[in-house]
């Protein structure tokens, strides 16, 4: 690569670095004031490329027309952003702070909704700036002039802010919430308008980072997620809270990317910035700029004990599970081996989530690594079915070992954006490997051996194998080793400083949940008779922690409750309309609104009441 090469691709990440720093700012800022981990925040960049595409068509293709379309369509996202603060969050702020970001995701269903209902399923392309849709040679190289223009507002758009945090009242607050939101809160300051002031301006950075992309990339549906998981990986890298931190990481991140295409490996920039994330959290835990937070103070009530479930309440829905497939139809013993697999998929994720404190949002690598492992020990080893779906766990198992050893040596959002991160590795390894695993394409023709080819029959070979998972990882929390990990979730300081080594049982646990993960998703697989990355994608974690959150993570029956209401209703809402993402997203802010403890949880609650009045 020549010089001028180098120069331009350095000037391409700067670029591309600008908007990717504007999203990141907000959901930093946001963070840092409301520790709400808010996944809608990429869904807001969406809206401000659309609202820029329709204003600019409404206004002209003029520079008056096309300016004032991109300062309107982001001032109208900070409307947005007002209004979920005021009429979702606000209502939830002291909720568990998981139950808040639950309700953030159902936010982005809803809105993925109303995009489709409003600008249809097609890309649409925005019109090039006016004035600057030319190129300019740069060392005898062509950079395009709106490039040019936007490396220079990310500096602009960080000294702004600079500006307004550090010589302003509003700005005292923020950064004084920013280390004690309630120690402000008892000095007078009126909590609910700085929050929604905060949203407001976060919301606003994310729909003008959108609105200036829209002549750079069109307007389609899966951005929302695609840029959360990038404004993740910037906030993370740069340290949460700190905005010169995510200026710094957005450079890195946007130059990696660039310098991936300018060499002719491409496939990489899937992958680079995830892999930059692990690095950074590796030899710095707290990212490039951000600082160790300080010891929480003890709010609220402690965690409910878990309690094992009762006897007869498990035999019963065992008993209902094994006669329903006799009386019905052959879709609903699909769907319920379809339930019965992500049982076992939820049940792993709380295995480490609640009694272990250890939130992952990437607890899909092993869902999707075991079944990627039995489809390829199957098709491309030769081995029977059976052998196949035996050894696909430890597949799972051992791929959890390694990453593990990296992830319990975090915690909070920092471990569960590295898990994030080991999972997006190793969908882009799944999604780029064309010879072994047929990239895009997936794996086809993974079906049962013949004695397990009719639906029936494997459903009750799903059932008992996901179900023994499902009580091993019960049994494991009422062993001496689940009540270690619970000890090092309340208190780790004490736990080690009786000599409990918390960081070899956390590791032992990531590694059960990630076997447990592997035979849910083999099993799955050989159900389905396919397999395709999105078993393995953002998505499918997230699918994950919404099954988790909305039966409860405080109880062992939440998780399995969760994935059962959750893939019912996921299904059915699919069938019977376009929109089920936004009817799905509203019956969950209201599961959320009505019990903020989970289903399980509330329903719990609801029965003491009853008993004691």
């Amino acid at each position: 690569m020549t010089f001028a090469s180098v120069i331009i691709q350095l000037l391409n990440g700067l670029a591309a670095a600008s908007s990717l720093f504007l999203v990141s700012a907000g959901l930093s800022l946001i963070f840092g004031v409301t520790r709400i981990v808010n996944f809608a925040h990429g869904s807001l960049y969406m809206l401000g490329l659309y609202g820029a595409y329709s204003l600019i068509e409404a206004l002209g293709r003029t520079p008056l027309g096309f300016w004032s379309a991109v300062i309107l369509a982001a001032l109208a996202v900070g409307l947005v952003g007002v209004a979920i603060e005021v009429v979702i969050l606000r209502r939830i702020y002291r909720a568990p702070e998981l139950f808040q970001l639950l309700a953030t995701f159902a936010v982005v269903l809803v809105i993925k909704d109303v995009a489709l209902f409003a600008w249809g399923s097609e890309d649409l392309v925005g019109p090039r700036a006016p004035g600057l849709g030319m190129a300019v040679q740069i060392l005898g190289k062509r950079i395009p002039a709106y490039d040019l223009l936007l490396i220079a507002i990310g500096p602009v758009v960080l000294g702004l802010l600079w500006l307004l945090l550090a010589r302003t009242r509003w700005g005292a607050l923020v950064r004084a919430a920013t280390q004690d939101r309630e120690m402000v809160g008892a000095l007078g300051v009126d909590q609910a308008k700085l929050f929604t002031s905060v949203f407001f301006v976060g919301a606003v950075l994310a729909g003008l980072g959108g609105a200036l992309q829209i002549p750079r990339e069109p307007a389609n549906l899966d951005l929302d997620l695609s840029v959360i998981a990038d404004a993740f990986v910037v906030t993370v890298v740069g340290g949460l809270g700190s905005l010169g931190g995510a200026f710094l990481a957005a450079i890195l991140i946007g130059v990696a990317k660039a310098f991936c295409i300018g060499l002719g490996v491409s496939k990489l920039t899937l992958v680079v910035e995830f892999v930059i994330m692990g690095l950074v959290l590796v030899m710095r835990p707290y990212g490039l700029l951000g600082k160790p937070p300080a010891m929480a103070r003890a709010v609220g009530e402690a965690p409910p004990p878990l309690a094992p479930p009762r006897r007869w309440a498990v035999a019963a829905w065992l008993a209902l599970f094994l006669v329903v497939p006799l009386l019905a139809d052959r879709y609903v013993t699909v769907l319920l081996t379809d339930i019965a697999c992500f049982a076992l998929f939820a049940a792993s994720l709380h295995f480490i989530m609640g009694p272990a404190g250890m939130v992952s949002f990437g607890h899909a690598a092993y869902f999707g690594i075991g079944a990627y492992a039995g489809a390829l020990l199957f098709k491309k080893a030769g081995l029977p079915m059976e052998l196949a779906l035996v050894l696909a766990p430890f597949v799972a198992g051992l791929f959890a070992l390694v990453y593990g050893w990296f992830c319990v040596r975090l915690s909070g959002v920092y471990l569960a954006m590295l898990t994030l991160a080991f999972a997006q590795i190793s969908w882009s390894i799944v999604f780029q490997w064309d010879e072994l695993t047929s990239g895009s394409n997936g794996l086809v023709g993974i079906w049962p051996a013949a004695w397990l080819a009719d639906k029936t029959v494997y459903y009750y070979l799903t059932l008992a194998l996901c179900g023994l998972g499902i009580a091993v990882l019960w049994r494991a929390l009422f062993s001496p080793f689940g009540y270690v990990l619970r000890a090092g979730r309340d208190s780790p300081l004490r736990a080690e400083a009786i000599g409990i080594d918390l960081r070899a049982h956390q590791w032992a646990a990531f590694v059960l949940a990630g076997t447990a993960a592997g035979l849910a998703g083999a099993v799955f697989a050989f159900s389905k008779g396919s397999i395709s990355p999105s078993s393995i994608s953002i998505a499918q974690s997230t699918d994950g922690l919404v099954m988790v959150l909305l039966g409860g993570v405080d109880t062992l029956v939440g998780p399995v409750a969760g994935a059962a209401v959750f893939t019912w209703l996921r299904d059915t809402l699919a069938r019977e309309t376009e929109f089920w993402r936004a009817v799905l997203g509203l019956v969950i802010l209201l599961i959320v609104v009505v019990f903020p403890q989970g289903l399980v949880g509330g329903l719990k609650a609801l029965l003491a009441r009853w008993r004691l009045a």
